[in-house]
């Protein structure tokens, strides 16, 4: 699996816990909602920073938490 995989899988997990619609992590992230979409299923690389937006703002995780996975460890 590739990062950007690995990245959007994260998310989606993280999400789904939290029981947060795409919409709303798009919207507090200020990104759009299509492109939270692609970022999701790992069809777009993501930038640091927008990732930032995403994880800090969006899903309310720190950096650390969000790559603290077993995901990131292989």
């Amino acid at each position: 699996m590739q990062l950007q995989e690995k990245i959007g899988a994260r998310i989606k997990q993280i999400r789904t816990e939290k029981k947060i619609t795409q919409e709303s992590v798009a919207y507090s992230a200020n990104v759009d909602r299509t492109y939270m979409n692609h970022v999701e299923n790992g069809r777009r690389n993501v930038t640091l920073e927008t990732l930032e937006k995403i994880v800090c703002e969006g899903l309310e995780t720190s950096i650390r938490d969000f790559f603290n996975s077993e995901e990131f460890e292989k």
